[in-house]
């Protein structure tokens, strides 16, 4: 049986909002290429920032397993 997967912002790790944490978890890549895509992203294109800010408003907290 496959396990879903869902994207949440992730508060382990987090620098502002852990939505790019929470990206790199899902993907299961490093928290560290997120950030310098996203930042690269927001240089050139100039949306990144407010795609951040969406993303920051939309995207649920992961919930904590006690």
């Amino acid at each position: 049986m496959a396990v879903e997967k869902k994207l949440y912002k992730v508060s382990e790790g987090k620098k502002l909002c852990g939505v790019c944490a929470g990206l790199a978890e899902y993907l299961d890549l490093d928290v560290t290429v997120i950030r310098l895509i996203w930042i690269i992203v927001s240089l050139f294109a100039g949306a990144g920032v407010l795609a951040y800010l969406i993303a920051a408003l939309i995207m649920p907290e992961k919930p904590v397993i006690c």
